[in-house]
């Protein structure tokens, strides 16, 4: 480990033992508090991505997989702390979305996985049910799918090809092209949780903490995010007839007359507004 590594390491250990940071693993984590600091020690000195970003809010990211109860170590696969352009990220892996939808008590079952070639067979349009009863004929990943079944019965499955998560992805994860994306390193495990995150979001019953994570975690925009995002941004020119209270949009034929309005037409019976679309 070089000099400089070193005193980074010296620097996030110095923020971890830090009153706000003990007290906020402690209450989260009681007893095994002191646990999950070492796992984090673990991960910021495996991480050299991890040690360009600002270590203070390295920190208070793997602080957020703490108050969910889901261990930060890569290989489980339950909960990262990755960087994106420098900037640390809190992102729940799809075995960490599985472990805070069981934490319902509502779900029986509940599973993601890849689809090889060769697997699928069919698709039923009315139950949306999977036929993957054909042979692996190679590892070649053509999809994903998402499944639960309720303890009342209800059961749901989604499906979507490799081209549908990749597009997907692009569209609503800015991480997606990053150099550190685990979108590059482990994108089957991505493309699992997109399909997973989507049939739970659609239809499962959420627990307070999962649907924190919804509303918290960085996965891009939404097309609901983007519709708020863009709304009432583009104004366009109406006219409002005073008599009727009707809107008429300019350059709209006179229904009456069959005639273009005439533009140089005095404008006392009509009312020039804006209107937000």
């Amino acid at each position: 480990m070089s000099t400089n590594q070193m005193a980074k390491m010296d620097q996030f250990k110095g923020i971890l033992n830090s009153q706000t940071i003990r007290a906020q693993l402690r209450n989260s984590l009681k007893e095994n508090a002191g646990a999950f600091m070492s796992s984090m020690i673990d991960l910021y000195s495996s991480d050299r991505t991890l040690q360009e970003c600002d270590p203070e809010k390295v920190a208070l990211e793997c602080v957020k997989a703490a108050a969910l109860n889901l261990p930060l170590v890569k290989s489980l696969g339950f909960a990262y702390v990755v960087p994106y352009k420098k900037v640390p990220t809190f992102i729940v892996g799809y075995k960490g979305l599985i472990q805070l939808a069981q934490r319902t008590g509502l779900y029986k079952t509940i599973n993601a996985d890849v689809v090889y070639e060769g697997e699928l067979c069919g698709v039923d349009k009315l139950s949306g049910m999977l036929d993957l009863s054909g042979t692996r004929t190679s590892d070649t990943a053509v999809g994903y799918f998402a499944y639960f079944k309720l303890l009342n019965g209800f059961e749901k499955i989604l499906y979507m090809t490799k081209d549908d998560v990749a597009a997907w992805g692009e569209r609503y994860s800015p991480s997606y092209n990053s150099s550190y994306s685990p979108w590059r390193t482990e994108f089957d495990k991505m493309a699992m949780k997109t399909v997973l995150r989507r049939l739970i979001g659609a239809y499962g019953p959420m627990s307070a903490e999962l649907q924190r994570v919804f509303e918290t975690e960085d996965h891009g925009s939404t097309p609901q995010q983007e519709i708020k995002e863009n709304a009432n941004k583009t104004m366009i020119d109406i006219t409002v007839d005073e008599e009727t209270g009707e809107v008429i949009e300019d350059g709209e034929p006179d229904e009456e007359s069959g005639r273009e309005p005439d533009p140089s037409a005095e404008p006392s019976e009509k009312t020039t507004a804006k209107a937000p679309f």
